[in-house]
């Protein structure tokens, strides 16, 4: 579906990836010339979580529409913030600890807007778009879930922890 590959950003980047992201790829052409500040997020996978130690995680995604969601997260990260560059890219399938499981990368004229956007987009592809995640424990258990728990948080299933209360 996507032609740039894992993580490129041709005419159409992806938005997901099986692969291996190929971070300094992705930097690589993410400049602009009218980009004051570029802002990349790197998500990776960590040993440990809620106390038990890591071994791996999976990805799962609804492909179509979660593709559909990040380019529209993405898009509309570029209008308001008057982006440069906006791309988004997240794994599925089996990640490694160490490894990289989403990166965002933002470019504008000035840095606050290239950092605004950039934890705007990662946000909302956390917290909206159809990925799970298993964690995958040394000691053999195993946990799935979505990203987003805000619910916990906000008491309303329906509104996330980054949006405002009017």
């Amino acid at each position: 579906m996507h032609k740039a590959g894992p993580g490129g950003l041709g005419a159409e980047p992806a938005t997901l990836s099986a692969e291996p992201l190929d971070l300094v790829a992705m930097l690589s052409r993410a400049h602009h010339p009218g980009a004051g500040a570029v802002v990349l997020f790197s998500g990776e996978v960590r040993d440990h979580n809620k106390g038990r130690a890591v071994s791996f995680l999976e990805y799962e995604a609804y492909a179509p529409l979660a593709s559909k969601m990040i380019r529209e997260i993405l898009s509309m990260a570029r209008e308001k913030w008057s982006l440069h560059v906006a791309v988004a890219c997240h794994r599925t399938g089996r990640v490694a600890v160490g490894d990289i499981a989403v990166v965002v990368i933002t470019a504008s004229a000035h840095r606050s807007e290239a950092y605004a956007a950039n934890q705007y987009i990662i946000d909302r592809i956390k917290h909206e778009a159809p990925i799970w995640k298993c964690e995958n424990y040394v000691d053999g258990g195993a946990e799935w879930g979505n990203n987003c728990n805000c619910h916990a948080i906000t008491g309303d299933p329906g509104r996330h922890i980054y949006e405002s209360n009017g």
